[in-house]
C-alpha cells in the first residue's frame, strides 16, 4: 500500500477530499517526524511507537572484498509494533482476512 492508496482509502471514509487528507497525513508524518529528530518518543495506543536507537561506532567486513570498515556512530528510528494491532493482524491472516 503507498501513500496515494492510503489517502485515498481514508478520503473515501471520512468524506474529505484527496487534498484536505493529503495535508493532515503530511502533517502527521511532519510531526512524527520532527519528535524523531529531537530523539522524542512517539506512542500511539493500539498501532505501535516510533523512538530512535543509537548504533555504537564499530568495525564491519564488506562480505565482498573482504576489507575491514569503519562505520560510524549513528542513530536509526525504530518502529516497535503493539500487542493488540500484532494479535488483530495474526487472527486476520489465520482467518483469511
Amino acid at each position: 500500500m503507498t501513500k496515494a492508496d492510503i489517502i485515498e482509502e481514508v478520503a473515501n471514509k471520512t468524506g474529505f477530499t484527496k487534498v484536505e487528507t493529503e495535508a493532515v497525513f503530511t502533517a502527521i508524518i511532519d510531526s512524527i517526524s520532527k519528535a524523531l529528530k529531537n530523539s522524542s518518543r512517539v506512542d500511539i495506543r493500539g498501532f505501535g511507537n516510533f523512538s530512535v536507537k543509537q548504533r555504537v561506532a564499530r568495525e564491519a567486513r564488506n562480505p565482498k572484498t573482504q576489507k575491514i570498515i569503519k562505520l560510524q556512530e549513528r542513530y536509526v528510528p525504530i518502529f516497535k509494533v503493539s500487542k493488540l494491532l500484532r494479535e488483530e493482524v495474526s487472527k486476520a491472516i489465520l482467518r483469511g482476512f
